[in-house]
């Protein structure tokens, strides 16, 4: 839940043009620099450098400080929230190095020296992450959060490499569940649990804070952009913004593992499988590339391309391990 869409990725939403999208010749603020800008470096760096620190201390203050230290440590969390929180670290290394990159890139910085740079970024605000958790006592260094965002990063440089392009995005979204007033008995006759309560204490209460924890909700997508491949040659018929994007998500999560948890005061709770059970969701729908939409308006692309990393509202086709199949006119 601590690495999903830290509040630096919208700091480094620099506008880049893509190939094909209109970018009048200019000198503008906004307009990245055809070489390097000493002084947009020393001010991206700076900036860059502040807002790291800054984060990571609140990272700590919100996330770690009730929690006892110790040694560093590992553990393994493979499987963990139904493997939510995985990719969950590769979305967000993936945005992470994209953003960092369009930022570099508007200094004027050459394209691969940019593309490593934004890599490193990707890596270092990551692993600041578990290193954090290797000496929390409540978690641990993970080794599959660092494939995870190995795995974000490296889409991220593969298709720069491949393509100067990013065909390929990752996504999130996010709908809050109405959670149901259910009182949860505990074992051994201690005070029931309200289940909404138990979701607030996860997820939190407001929708902001959910936004970024509530595994319930959330959905992480994978965009594709088809136009992209054909170049020139694109069908007349085909949007070069349109996407098509398939989906991750899972519901019912109480637990890391499984719906069984424990309060302050070590009164246990566990939730009727059957009428809670845990499944994976998987979705198909339609998605727009903001940043090919195209504009001559260079506050829109600035703002397209910093929340490009969010999947807007559309119909989606849903697959579950529930054995559902559902079609939902606009999902989210």
């Amino acid at each position: 839940m601590r690495n999903l869409i830290p509040i630096w990725l919208l700091f480094l939403g620099l506008p880049v043009a893509l190939p094909g999208q209109f970018s009048p010749p200019s000198t503008h603020f906004l307009e990245p620099a055809d070489t390097l800008n000493p002084g947009r470096f020393r001010a991206c760096v700076t900036a860059g450098a502040a807002i790291y620190a800054s984060a990571s201390v609140g990272l700590y203050h919100l996330w770690y400080k009730n929690y006892d230290l110790t040694g560093f440590h590992t553990f393994n969390d493979l499987g963990e929230w139904e493997d939510m929180d995985k990719l969950g670290h590769t979305v967000t290394a993936y945005n992470q190095s994209v953003l960092s990159y369009y930022g570099a890139r508007w200094t004027g910085l050459e394209h691969k020296k940019s593309i490593a740079l934004a890599a490193g970024v990707g890596m270092l605000l990551q692993g600041t992450v578990e290193v954090m958790d290797g000496f929390s006592e409540k978690w641990g260094f993970s080794w599959a959060d660092v494939a995870f965002n190995t795995l974000g990063v490296t889409l991220f440089a593969g298709q720069e490499l491949a393509w100067r392009d990013q065909r390929l995005l990752l996504k999130i979204s996010n709908s809050r569940p109405g959670y149901p007033d259910v009182t949860v008995p505990a074992e051994g006759g201690g005070p029931p649990m309200n289940l909404r309560q138990r979701a607030e204490e996860l997820y939190g209460s407001s929708y902001a804070e959910a936004f970024l924890k509530d595994y319930n909700g959330q959905t992480l997508w994978a965009s594709l952009n088809p136009a992209s491949f054909y170049g020139q040659n694109k069908p007349g018929w085909l949007p070069a913004w349109l996407n098509i994007a398939v989906g991750y998500g899972a519901e019912n999560m109480f637990g890391g593992y499984d719906n069984y948890w424990s309060d302050e005061d070590g009164n246990s709770y566990a939730l009727d499988p059957q009428a809670f059970p845990r499944y994976r969701q998987f979705y198909l729908s339609l998605d727009i590339d903001l940043r090919r939409i195209p504009t001559h308006k260079r506050g829109l692309r600035f703002l397209f391309g910093a929340l490009n990393w969010i999947k807007i509202p559309a119909p989606a086709l849903e697959v579950n391990t529930a054995g559902g199949v559902k079609f939902h006119p606009m999902y989210w």
